[in-house]
């Protein structure tokens, strides 16, 4: 069973290409244009991306009956729902958490339990607000399907957002997750949907500020 490079960064190495763009592009139009304006905001923009990419460290509860959330960002619905549809699992309601990411949360997202990762499936889609409900069927996703030890599985959806608009996924199938373990990344505002049995209890609510690798939002029984 392989597992993930477990490197840290206190920037995400994605963050670099684009702050290195935004940088020289800055010193040319300065050069170019002799504003000083100009380049204050290239500067900005730079240190806001790298700041944007930021992936700091966190502190996670290891417990297997615990559920860890996977994203930075607000709690924007709790309900029952089907699984995505492409995935190629038995297609029955799970309870679902959903967290929304804007643009100033941490993006770097984290597995919530500790378990093999057992199919990873992406579908194209539209760029709807991802805080809309129908954004989990019609936005642009990537679904992770789980096996924990004891057999449960769960299921982490990540879902592109009216300004993100590309979703990385640092994992293959049969890799090792460790609860709390980084395996994707959305870039630029987001959202993730976690699917887990129905008969798991909630530990959060609509509306609570939520810390991807350290927050408990619900637990198994």
């Amino acid at each position: 069973m392989k597992k993930i490079n477990k490197k840290r960064y206190i920037i995400h190495p994605e963050g670099w290409k684009f702050a290195g763009i935004l940088f020289a592009s800055s010193i040319i139009l300065f050069y170019l244009s002799a504003s000083i304006l100009i380049a204050l905001i290239g500067f900005f923009l730079t240190f806001f991306v790298l700041w944007f990419f930021r992936d700091p460290k966190r502190d996670t509860p290891q417990d297997e009956n615990l559920i860890i959330s996977s994203a930075d960002g607000k709690v924007c619905l709790i309900d029952e729902a089907y699984p995505p549809e492409e995935l190629p699992i038995e297609s029955q309601k799970m309870k679902r958490i959903c967290v929304f990411m804007n643009v100033f949360n941490v993006h770097v997202n984290r597995s919530p339990v500790q378990g093999n990762v057992d199919h990873i499936v992406y579908k194209e889609g539209k760029f709807l607000n991802a805080s809309l409900d129908k954004a989990s069927d019609k936005n642009e996703r990537s679904s992770l399907v789980l096996n924990t030890q004891n057999g449960t599985k769960i299921i982490v959806v990540q879902i592109a957002g009216l300004i993100a608009r590309r979703i990385l996924s640092f994992i293959s199938p049969n890799m090792l997750l460790n609860q709390g373990e980084r395996f994707g990344l959305i870039r630029f505002g987001s959202r993730v949907d976690i699917y887990l049995p129905l008969d798991a209890v909630e530990k959060c609510k609509v509306g609570d500020k939520v810390v991807a690798g350290e927050s408990i939002l619900a637990s198994l029984n």
